[in-house]
């Protein structure tokens, strides 16, 4: 069992940054791939970025060169550094754990956050 909580979403302007973070409890956190996922309202909840739990990095093409997915096994933590934000990143952003792939699924998802809500005003 993992239980996940997201903070550091909030109100940014276009060209700034943010860093969510994702900590969690249980002890299988650290053999378990962390991914961030992303929904604005209307529209489906869609794959940001994911961290296997060795350390492989996995992102959405959109926000390459702009994301930075990071874990800390021994804090628990996962971190995603938002850098470069833009309009069209707004949205509620949620952390997840899955024991498999593909990452970019959520169905490989087993575990979910409440989630952050972003805001990036123009």
């Amino acid at each position: 069992q993992v239980q996940l909580v997201e903070s550091g979403g909030g109100l940014v302007q276009a060209g700034g940054s943010l860093r969510l973070s994702c900590a969690a409890s249980g002890r299988t956190f650290s053999s378990a791939a962390v991914g961030w996922f992303r929904q604005a309202p209307g529209k489906e909840r869609g794959f940001v970025a994911a961290i296997s739990w060795s350390g492989g990095t996995y992102y959405k093409d959109t926000v390459k060169g702009r994301f930075t997915i990071s874990r800390d096994n021994a804090k628990n933590t996962v971190s995603l550094q938002m850098n470069s934000l833009k309009p069209e990143d707004t949205a509620g952003y949620y952390c997840a754990a899955a024991s498999r792939g593909p990452y970019y699924s959520a169905y490989a998802y087993d575990y979910w956050g409440q989630g952050t809500q972003v805001t990036v005003s123009s």
